[in-house]
């Protein structure tokens, strides 16, 4: 065996923890820290609890709210375009009151959630469009998923 090339080892080096619980132990350095240990851990105390020792955890959810805040943002976005693109044929109104709102230009749900965020006066100046058929049409329109106020 060569001399000199083996670290020095110390039989009574001192082990110390984050927690404040300390040891001897026998190691080639004098001093052993540790994040956790036996009187710590989660496995050994039965408690539920997170080690962090780098901030992961945190990181882990803010990614978490990052994408949560996304995919609101993108459902947001996709029922936006889900009422631009249901044609009036869809909703199962009367034919006549569906016949009235082609021939006038609403031919999307989006177009009639315009006209009724303007007001119910918006729709009832059509001519033949009356009370019944605009019950009729927010019937369908909530029955189709759309809040309407």
């Amino acid at each position: 065996m060569k001399t000199e090339i083996h670290p020095k080892y110390f039989t009574e080096a001192k082990a110390s923890c984050s927690c404040g619980n300390t040891w001897t132990v026998g190691s080639t350095a004098p001093v052993v820290r540790t994040d956790v240990c036996n009187a710590c851990h989660p496995f050994y105390t039965g408690e539920q609890r997170i080690v962090d020792t780098e901030g992961q955890v945190d990181r882990f959810y803010q990614r978490l709210e990052r994408r949560a805040s996304i995919q609101a943002e993108v459902d947001a976005a996709q029922a936006a375009m889900d009422a631009v693109l249901v044609p009036i044929a869809e909703l199962q109104l009367p034919k006549r009151a569906e016949q009235i709102l082609t021939e006038t230009g609403h031919s999307t749900a989006a177009d009639l959630l315009e006209s009724l965020e303007k007001g119910d006066d918006e729709l009832l100046k059509l001519q033949g469009f009356g009370r019944k058929s605009l019950i009729d049409l927010k019937k369908a329109l909530r029955s189709a998923g759309y809040d309407i106020g």
